[in-house]
């Protein structure tokens, strides 16, 4: 590796920077299991850590926007990539989701919005199941801690942000009863929210109810970016002592 190219890779972080804006739940532990599973293969430095090109990064944004937009399994992913790889034409990823957002040209490097969510949208047990990458086992648990609910035969999108992050969650060693105390949490800024808005909600006039919906929506972004300042704050004082 000459100086030159060396300069053009990018570090996970940098990666992460990139796809966030388009992939919002993408994580660390998620590159690393795609790297694992050999959907991408970055090179590494002398002293081991991975730097990326800006072709891994549009493989991983291929990879991401399959499973989001086609809910292909990894699999099925995979055979398209070696496919490409040999110079074959692999064939269509099949039709697109309600709803799935239009692919997009490469991005810069911009700030994560992390309070981002999946578009609304209805979701069989499969879909769910091969969205997030999890197994029955998990998403079972997942439904009687109460994470995750159906509604009626299918499930709401936010129910594919609440596995997915569990299942990333789950490769620092989390166990799903580990995170009822988060939902408990969640819970309690939701009627907190429920309570300032009220006012807002009580009101007759045309639009009360979509400013109050607004209103409910900043305050949770807003609660969000406090809970990972403290969380911030006290992991740098707990890792300083």
């Amino acid at each position: 590796m000459n100086a030159q190219s060396a300069r053009s890779l990018m570090t996970i972080g940098d990666v992460l920077g990139l796809l966030r804006p388009d992939f919002p739940d993408i994580t660390i532990s998620k590159i690393r299991f795609l790297e694992s599973e050999g959907l991408v293969e970055p090179q590494r430095s002398p002293s081991g850590y991975r730097k990326f090109g800006a072709a891994d990064v549009e493989r991983l944004r291929f990879v991401l926007a399959a499973q989001r937009d086609h809910y292909l399994p990894l699999r099925v992913i995979r055979q398209h990539l070696e496919a490409r790889d040999r110079g074959e034409n692999p064939p269509p990823l099949g039709p697109r989701r309600p709803g799935a957002p239009e692919p997009r040209r490469p991005r810069t490097l911009v700030a994560a919005d992390t309070t981002a969510a999946d578009p609304p949208v209805r979701l069989t047990r499969r879909q769910l199941l091969d969205g997030a990458g999890i197994d029955e086992g998990l998403l079972a648990r997942l439904e009687e801690y109460g994470l995750v609910r159906r509604a009626g035969t299918h499930y709401e999108g936010d129910a594919l942000s609440v596995a997915r992050a569990a299942a990333a969650l789950g490769e620092f060693g989390f166990e799903v009863r580990h995170l009822r105390a988060v939902k408990a949490a969640a819970d309690r800024q939701v009627g907190l929210i429920e309570q300032m808005v009220a006012p807002q909600l009580r009101r007759r006039g045309q639009g009360a109810h979509e400013q109050a919906a607004e209103t409910a929506r900043e305050i949770a972004a807003l609660s969000v970016r406090l809970h990972a300042a403290l969380v911030d704050a006290g992991l740098r004082e707990s890792l300083d002592r």
